[in-house]
């Protein structure tokens, strides 16, 4: 299956081009009777130093393929134009959809048992769209009923400065290039493809599914597979089973990047906890390896332990594909860092992220660069 971040399109949508050759302001024209539907009813956001922030690309929410084409094709101010002219017709969902509503769902459940809490999740709209489409993304949020109070929209400049302004304490965008540079800046952030088929999702509960070895470890195991083989592998894993899976890197401790976004889903679940909600908890988590439990599955689970941190599921699949066991789990959002498992999970229908960190990148370098052309607005 081949996934997109962007650069080729597969939408079954209408793909006929605006031809206008106006001179007007892109954004002049709009008819002046049609006004955005605004909700009057939300709960108020959290601050964001209490929060979980997750930053989402317009392009990962929702369904734009349409409108690249046309900024691909015509330029920057027809597409504008053809935003503006559409900004009383929703966009419809895109890969991270799901995932935002179940956030929603979790806070639901949050605000009941903590009326007073500002622990909650915050979506903040991360893009690098112009602000005069922002009424377009507004009405969209409104019409499918979101909860997304905070928006970042740059103009055609990289948001990624403001990351850290805003808390993210996750980052998705369809943009690898903007994604390996949030991860330089120590902030968890994954590319999602938008793909032909998504399996139908709990609505009340967030699964939430990772890699070991590079998304939530160290690619230090990784690293000696790769240089000396599958024995040496197992032999390096049996000597330090009892030494997490991280490493000293310039006096700094290394993890794999996605350990503090599962730390903040690990706070929440306590809060659950707290209330006698251990079984029946609205967040649930998952350890997807191609390691081998009686061989290599020690170390990752202990690792784990050592970091005060529980996963509700462990998966050791001993190098069979992730797929098939990822239909069973349903997750909202997979993450990995090999192309290979992201493009296998996506196939049978899970939404599945890459990590670009790592030595399993420098495999597929030249292939990733050629997919990191596009300046499509994110």
């Amino acid at each position: 299956m081949s996934l997109n971040n962007g650069q080729t399109l597969t939408s079954g949508q209408d793909s006929t081009r605006n031809g206008s050759n106006s001179n007007r302001a892109p954004w002049e024209g709009v008819r002046a009777g049609l006004k955005p539907s605004t909700p009057t009813r939300k709960p108020e956001s959290p601050k964001p130093e209490n929060a979980i922030t997750i930053a989402v690309s317009s392009r990962v929410l929702f369904s734009m393929e349409k409108e690249q084409q046309i900024f691909e094709r015509q330029g920057m101010e027809d597409y504008i134009k053809y935003q503006v002219e559409h900004e009383t017709q929703p966009l419809s969902p895109g890969p991270a959809f799901s995932f935002v509503k179940a956030l929603e769902a979790v806070n639901t459940q949050l605000r009941e048992l903590y009326p007073e809490s500002e622990e909650l999740f915050d979506v903040v709209l991360m893009t690098n769209n112009h602000a005069n489409v922002g009424l377009r993304l507004i009405n969209t949020i409104n019409h499918h009923q979101l909860f997304i109070e905070r928006f970042c929209m740059t103009g055609g400049n990289s948001p990624i400065g403001y990351l850290k302004a805003y808390h993210t304490n996750l980052y998705l965008s369809a943009d690898p290039i903007k994604v390996r540079e949030a991860l330089e800046e120590g902030i968890a952030a994954a590319t999602m493809f938008s793909q032909e088929k998504m399996t139908e999702v709990s609505e009340t509960q967030l699964r939430v599914a990772f890699d070991g070895d590079a998304v939530l470890f160290s690619d230090e195991s990784e690293r000696i597979y790769k240089a000396h083989g599958r024995d040496k592998f197992f032999e390096h894993e049996k000597a330090h089973e009892n030494k997490p899976l991280d490493h000293v890197q310039y006096t700094h401790t290394v993890t794999g990047p996605l350990k503090c976004f599962l730390e903040a889903l690990g706070k929440l679940q306590k809060k659950f906890y707290d209330k006698g909600q251990r079984t029946d908890c609205p967040i649930r988590t998952y350890l997807v390896t191609a390691r081998s439990a009686a061989s290599s599955g020690t170390r990752a689970l202990k690792t784990l332990r050592s970091w005060g941190l529980e996963i509700n599921e462990a998966l050791f699949l001993a190098g069979a594909p992730k797929g098939p066991v990822l239909e069973k789990i349903r997750p909202h959002i997979f993450f990995d860092d090999h192309m290979f498992h992201v493009e296998g999970a996506a196939e049978l229908g899970t939404v599945a992220c890459h990590v670009p960190y790592g030595i399993a990148q420098t495999v597929s370098k030249k292939g990733i660069k050629d997919r990191e052309t596009s300046p499509a607005p994110k």
